[in-house]
């Protein structure tokens, strides 16, 4: 761990595993890691956001140009009232998701694609499987109090983001939208692939859900286990669901905690259990709430919650075997994420997609 002594590190060798990966690939990967900085600054609130009324919206079925505030022009996709949308829309649809999350690189260390991660799982997080609500279908964090609940904070930025691709293909709900965009995060971020199915359906305020119903990173595994417990999930899941602290940082003016899991925040690995279980951590001095600071370099941090995998027998043990074995973590983890998405909600279909990558 002594090499790890400062944010250097763009593709960790465990992403590439045994599969093809071509060479020009890998080139255009670090390349775009080394244009991605490492900042704590939030984003501009985004200024192309577009507000289309009701003649823009019908104008939409026939296709047709709209102007961003700052000029930029979007072009709506044509499409019949009564269009039923196949896996190759859909697909159109990722692609887009994805062309912006490689040209949009002002957010923290240059990708959106770990805070839009955060808008699906936390959109999806929310359902109780003993009264059947929340979850994702509804897209309800839309609306205050779910959009002002604390484990909501930042999320804003990752709802600027989507709203041009909403804008462009208005026949897509965004309860469909925000997950899908979370699939193709993963991937675009060199995750696994997920298996993914539209159906959802989008729902007013008076669907919104109570607060306290996501995981708090200042707890420990007795929380844990009732806040997975309550969606359906067990201990095993909780595991692999939380490896996706692999990306991201936390922020002082939203969860108040600060800092990157891991040296690499914006590709997807299993380096959250590797550091979790080799690296030594210990309590941060600081004026802030309570959170752990690796040895080495003292970039790293990591929660109570997440602390919480190690300390307890049942959660290491799954730790363990996901630090050894990164292609059981990437099955594991896409079999986690796609239940998480798809809780609540009332398919009318069995097929699920699978979205080729852009990268």
């Amino acid at each position: 761990m002594s090499g790890r002594q400062s944010f250097t590190r763009l593709v960790p060798l465990s992403s590439f595993r045994q599969a093809n990966i071509s060479t020009p690939l890998v080139a255009r990967q670090v390349l775009r890691s080394s244009r991605r900085g490492y900042t704590s600054s939030a984003p501009k609130s985004s200024s192309s956001k577009l507000y289309l009324g009701i003649g823009a919206a019908a104008l939409a079925g026939a296709g047709g140009y709209y102007f961003s505030n700052s000029g930029q022009a979007i072009k709506l996709e044509a499409k019949p009232s009564s269009f039923a949308p196949t896996k190759d829309d859909y697909q159109n649809v990722y692609n887009e998701i994805a062309r912006l999350l490689e040209e949009k690189d002002e957010y923290d260390d240059g990708s959106y694609g770990p805070v839009v991660l955060r808008l699906a799982w936390h959109c999806s997080g929310t359902y109780d499987k003993q009264t059947g609500t929340g979850g994702s279908n509804g897209a309800t964090m839309r609306f205050a109090p779910e959009s002002d609940h604390g484990a909501n904070a930042g999320l804003k930025a990752a709802r600027d983001f989507l709203d041009p691709v909403k804008e462009k293909f208005p026949w897509i709900t965004y309860s469909d939208l925000w997950t899908l965009a979370g699939v193709c995060a993963v991937q675009e971020m060199q995750g696994p692939t997920v298996p993914w199915r539209p159906g959802r359906k989008d729902r007013d305020v008076a669907f919104c859900t109570p607060d306290g119903r996501l995981p708090d990173g200042a707890k420990e595994q007795n929380h844990l286990r009732a806040i997975f417990s309550r969606m359906g999930f067990n201990d095993q899941e909780i595991v692999a669901l939380s490896g996706a602290h692999a990306l991201g940082r936390c922020h002082t003016d939203r969860s108040g905690f600060e800092g990157p899991w891991t040296f690499s925040p914006t590709v997807f690995s299993n380096d959250f259990y590797t550091l979790l279980v080799n690296e030594k951590w210990n309590y941060r001095e600081w004026n802030g709430p309570k959170q752990f600071q690796d040895s080495t370099s003292k970039s790293l941090m990591m929660l109570p919650s997440d602390m919480a995998l190690v300390d307890d027998k049942i959660f290491r043990k799954h730790v363990e075997v996901y630090a050894k074995d990164v292609d059981r973590f990437y099955t594991d983890f896409s079999a986690a994420l796609t239940k998480l998405l798809e809780l609540g909600v009332p398919f009318e279909t069995e097929e699920r997609m699978k979205f080729t990558p852009t990268v």
